[in-house]
């Protein structure tokens, strides 16, 4: 018979030959993937000789596969039940099976063709039951990561702010948000340094939210707010009936609320002396007594402390306790002043006003070349807290949808204006005859008069109340009375003869 190229002979041969390699592919790729299987892998017949067997399995009997083929498992596999799953044809998975002195988990399952049990497949799952345990570790971890979003939302004690909301390219701001993200990783104690308004708190949050205590809670405290007497039962709870008026219940202190997690103590240096002694003990032991109770309890809290003063000039003025300094100091982190980084000043007015509008409902579309560079000249003694005061006043002031001169407050353009024409503000380059020490004296000189007459302006304007003129500078109050001693300001007399029920002076 002749068979015709093309012919439908010639085709079926060609077929078949091709079907033939295909089998050919697929063995050696199924060979392939069966002796590199990470997971062991054994293949025996219906009367239990291995037919096959992965290297990682033959591996972990301390044998060669070859050597295994051809052999009942039973004398090769210790502790082996593949023939007994040959005989029930009940698959048997995830059975713990010891090997060698180790327990793994392994599961045996049937193979049928056309009904018959033709062969039993055996996979180890987990070499070492101690994967297992890691496995499960991982696996908690990734749960609480994709539940990250939710669990926030349900626990308001969580740190809201990211190393994002530190807005701001200039090289200080580089540097410190490198440094923080690698401190955040580890559980060192951090001092966050920096005046008010800087956004010491905020720094606090993100240091939280990147390290590995992130899914724990976050506890503020403002350690200048805390009363003397209640002190302890604040920090470290107390015990039901530890004393009148208790609840019944008792109550968890912060540092409890914070196990697991971090507790940021803000204004720290405001801390008296006996307050400083209980939380010496917090911090050297790792654990705290509640009020009432009958033993100490463990906490496991990271501590993150923030002050806006010179705690090293503290203690050497005996108003900070030097071991307490040291155990806070670990980690320094430095916020730098937004004079010190004008240049960030546009970026953050972009972030600044759209939140700003959506509070107020004032549209605001930018800021207008004139009214920046005047920003950028101004010292802002009350830093980022402070911009956004100007920044929100102004919106009420413009005309349009862009800020501009006219809405600035009178005195933050007559500060700027002052320093363009004398060439200090912001980050005016030294002209060629200064000295860099002469250009340092002087701008200090000239912000702190400046900074003397703002908080002079602010006391008068608040008839000598301590919170109002502290409110009206966006300052804290502790802030205020530091200011008003350096510079020696006392409340002026007001025309009613009085200087106020709050005067500066007054420090009770």
């Amino acid at each position: 018979m002749k068979i015709r190229s093309n012919g439908w002979v010639h085709r079926l041969i060609r077929e078949r030959a091709a079907g033939g390699r295909q089998i050919e592919r697929d063995l050696a790729l199924y060979k392939f993937a069966l002796e590199n299987a990470y997971e062991g892998i054994v293949v025996a017949d219906a009367k239990g000789y291995v037919l096959s067997a992965s290297r990682t399995y033959a591996s972990f009997l301390q044998l060669d596969a070859a050597d295994m083929i051809g052999k009942h498992v039973t004398d090769v596999i210790p502790n082996t039940r593949l023939h007994i799953v040959a005989e029930t044809g009940k698959a048997e998975i995830a059975d713990l099976q010891q090997i060698r002195g180790h327990w793994m988990i392994a599961s045996r399952i049937p193979i049928r063709s056309g009904g018959e049990l033709v062969a039993v497949v055996g996979k180890i799952m987990f070499q070492d039951i101690d994967n297992l345990f890691e496995m499960n570790a991982k696996y908690k971890e990734i749960k609480a990561h994709l539940h990250y979003g939710e669990a926030k939302s349900r626990d308001a004690s969580g740190a809201k702010y990211g190393f994002e909301h530190i807005v701001g390219n200039s090289e200080p701001i580089r540097k410190l948000k490198t440094m923080a993200s690698k401190i955040a990783k580890s559980d060192s104690t951090v001092l966050i340094s920096g005046e008010s308004g800087t956004g010491k708190e905020l720094l606090a949050h993100a240091i939280h939210r990147e390290s590995m205590r992130r899914f724990g809670p976050f506890v503020a405290v403002n350690c200048s707010a805390i009363p003397e007497a209640l002190f302890e039962s604040e920090l470290f709870g107390y015990k039901e009936g530890s004393f009148t008026g208790a609840r019944r219940s008792g109550k968890k202190g912060k540092f409890a609320q914070a196990n697991k997690g971090t507790i940021f103590l803000d204004e720290v240096g405001e801390l008296l002396p006996s307050q400083q002694a209980k939380l010496l003990r917090v911090l050297q032991e790792k654990e705290i007594e509640p009020v009432g109770a009958d033993k100490p309890e463990p906490v496991d809290a990271r501590v993150i402390a923030a002050t806006n003063r010179d705690l090293a000039k503290l203690v050497r003025e005996g108003a900070f306790r030097e071991d307490l300094f040291y155990r806070l100091h670990v980690v320094p982190l430095r916020l730098p002043p937004l004079r010190e980084r004008a240049e960030d000043i546009p970026a953050i007015l972009g972030a600044l006003l759209p939140q700003l509008s959506k509070e107020t409902g004032i549209p605001a579309e930018g800021v207008d070349a004139e009214c920046e560079r005047l920003l950028m000249r101004y010292g802002w003694p009350g830093n980022v807290r402070e911009l956004r005061n100007v920044a929100e006043r102004a919106l009420y002031a413009m005309e349009g949808a862009v800020l501009n001169r006219a809405a600035l407050p009178a005195e933050i353009v007559a500060a700027a204006s002052a320093d363009e024409r004398s060439g200090r503000g912001g980050s005016a380059p030294l002209t060629p005859g200064d000295s860099a020490a002469e250009a340092e004296g002087t701008w200090k000189a000239k912000m702190a008069e400046f900074e003397k007459r703002l908080l002079q302006d602010a006391i008068d304007r608040a008839e000598g109340d301590r919170r109002k003129a502290a409110a009206l500078l966006g300052m804290s109050k502790s802030s205020l009375y530091q200011k008003a001693e350096q510079y020696g300001i006392v409340a002026r007399t007001m025309p009613n003869g009085r200087a106020g029920d709050g005067a500066v002076n007054d420090r009770r």
